[in-house]
């Protein structure tokens, strides 16, 4: 079957449902957005939706992840944040699609790599990551948190 990769330009009820579908599934430890933060993130020239669909299936969105692309002096900074396939369809191709059309989009616009972060747990992530390439990278993650 074959997975459509978007990027949503408009806000509509039935992909505001998917995101929070979705992120539901990421376990996040934060409040699920708002539809005006979602409609909010579609009109961002910093940071782009993808979802993946599959057609003929009841929800057609079953997978995202945002893209985040700044420049900073050093050059220009890709990170993923949020990829996520709907548990009933996992390990069909759709995290790879979302990544390969994150990696493009990153490439097109002249960044220099792309970053991400994985929990240790997320094996089949890990797996996934590394099959495309990335390595992992000696640095330390600080967060302060709010």
């Amino acid at each position: 079957m074959t997975i459509i990769i978007q990027k949503p330009t408009e806000m509509d009820e039935e992909l505001f449902e998917s995101i929070l579908h979705l992120l539901q599934q990421l376990n996040i430890r934060h409040p699920l957005p708002t539809y005006s933060e979602v409609t909010d993130l579609l009109t961002s020239n910093i940071s782009t939706l993808f979802v993946a669909r599959y057609p003929n299936i009841t929800d057609p969105i079953v997978g995202m992840l945002t893209l985040a692309i700044f420049r900073v002096p050093s050059g220009i900074r890709a990170h993923i944040e949020d990829l996520v396939v709907d548990h009933e369809l996992r390990n069909k191709g759709i995290a790879h699609a979302l990544m390969t059309k994150a990696l493009q989009s990153s490439r097109s616009i002249g960044a220099n790599g792309v970053t991400l972060t994985s929990n240790s747990r997320r094996t089949s992530a890990i797996r996934l990551y590394e099959s495309l390439g990335f390595k992992k990278w000696d640095t330390n993650l600080f967060l302060y948190q709010f």
